[in-house]
């Protein structure tokens, strides 16, 4: 019995830890983003939604960088030589998720206006 006990705390702490050290999963930016000259009103309405469930995604990522590095920071295991090499590395992966949510939401919004623009006269 005490054999189990023992067992079932020492799995429960390397869950536990496994947990805690979760690495953040980098989105998936939407897969293409329609040609506004040629593309249905449903088209853009679910580019829209993509590419806005894109920025909720990166927010959480982002997030996710923040803990990770709260989590790094009071630890204890890491000097402050190796804390400012993670914040930078965290720095550089926030800041390429960002680059990318810009990227995205810039080429869906030109073809929104070329998708709002096409049917209007001169």
């Amino acid at each position: 019995m005490m054999r189990k006990t023992i067992a079932s705390a020492a799995l429960l702490a390397c869950l536990t830890a496994a947990s805690a050290q979760a690495t953040c999963i980098y989105p998936r930016a939407p897969e293409h983003v329609p040609d506004g000259k040629t593309a249905s009103e449903e088209e853009m309405v679910a580019a829209h939604q993509a590419v806005s469930q894109f920025n909720e995604d990166v927010t959480a990522y982002n997030a996710c960088l923040d803990m990770e590095m709260m989590s790094y920071e009071q630890s204890g295991q890491f000097d402050q030589a190796r804390l400012l090499e993670l914040r930078a590395m965290q720095a550089k992966k926030n800041n390429a998720a960002v680059d990318e949510v810009q990227s995205v939401a810039d080429q869906f919004n030109e073809q929104l206006r070329i998708f709002k623009n096409r049917d209007k006269k001169d």
